[in-house]
């Protein structure tokens, strides 16, 4: 065990050398450096990563990730967003062998074009974790897994089954999308500064390939059926903003195929006939699975009824 404790404490030391020149973590870009170098150790280990991999990271931090991560990869494109942490990264492998193996890319990774990359290992800031998550899931070319450390309470939701108090609209967007699991908590003693909350470090593997669906329409179903996930479809669907949005969809479908509007047409009505037909009226989105609602989406578009 020496061994172990004095790796954590040189690894202690670099996270912390920035403070040691006087310049401090920006919490407003959410940076918390992860220290612990089992944790880091077990990170790298369970992305898989193959020796012609290229792997991006986000949020790299003082390195001490990429350190193992350029071990590991073929390259590793690191995307920081702040300039300091840059400099601190290029200084820390200047000079080594591993330091042609790194591409820096300084931005906001919610605003670049996300390079080609076979494995995503990222500790991101938790103030962009869904925005990020979709990014990545849209991503094209296919990567094939992504390690990814979140909030604890995000990483629940993002893994949570249909009837788990959690489940949620980001829960069934990326069930569509993708197969997830849960590989570990680490707790906040485990960062420079420590965070406020737990934290969870989950896998996403992209389905491949893709459901050959207009994402646009799922979207803008699930957004309906989740505003309240505990209410029937039939209660749901018959909100004034839900009912709003069908009806002028399905006027311009009418339009576009030359079908007859009856002029006391009721889009209420037409929702209703739907879902009963569909045996859907009384189902309850916190219960539905990802087949549940594909065939749901199905049935309405079937019926004319449309949501992009």
């Amino acid at each position: 065990m020496p061994k172990i404790k004095s790796e954590k404490r040189n690894d202690a030391r670099k996270s912390g050398s920035l403070q040691g020149q006087g310049i401090h973590f920006n919490r407003d870009f959410g940076q918390h450096i992860l220290k612990n170098p089992l944790i880091l150790n077990a990170i790298v280990d369970k992305a898989n990563i193959r020796p012609s991999d290229v792997v991006l990271e986000v949020g790299p931090g003082t390195g001490n990730l990429t350190v193992r991560l350029l071990e590991k990869a073929n390259k590793v494109i690191a995307c920081e967003i702040d300039t300091r942490l840059v400099a601190e990264l290029q200084k820390r492998v200047q000079g080594s062998p591993l330091a042609s193996k790194l591409q820096i890319i300084q931005g906001d990774v919610l605003k670049l074009d996300l390079p080609y990359f076979d494995v995503c290992v990222a500790n991101l800031p938790y103030s962009i974790s869904s925005p990020f998550v979709f990014k990545l899931l849209l991503h094209r070319p296919l990567f094939r897994s992504a390690v990814l450390m979140f909030q604890q309470e995000f990483a629940q939701r993002l893994v949570a089954q249909a009837g788990d108090k959690l489940y949620c609209r980001l829960s069934i967007n990326t069930h569509l999308l993708s197969r997830v699991d849960h590989l570990m908590k680490i707790g906040k003693n485990n960062f420079r500064p420590p965070p406020k909350v737990e934290s969870s470090v989950v896998r996403i593997e992209p389905k491949n390939p893709p459901p050959d669906i207009n994402y646009k329409e799922w979207d803008g179903l699930v957004r309906i059926a989740f505003v309240r996930k505990n209410k029937t479809l039939a209660a749901e669907f018959k909100a004034k903003t839900a009912l709003e949005v069908m009806d002028r969809n399905y006027r311009i479908h009418c339009s576009q195929h030359n079908l007859p509007l009856p002029p006391d047409f009721d889009i209420r009505g037409k929702v209703d006939e739907i879902l009963q037909k569909s045996g859907f009226a009384q189902k309850r989105s916190r219960n539905m699975d990802v087949d549940d609602f594909l065939q749901l989406l199905q049935e309405m578009n079937a019926g004319g009824l449309h949501f992009s």
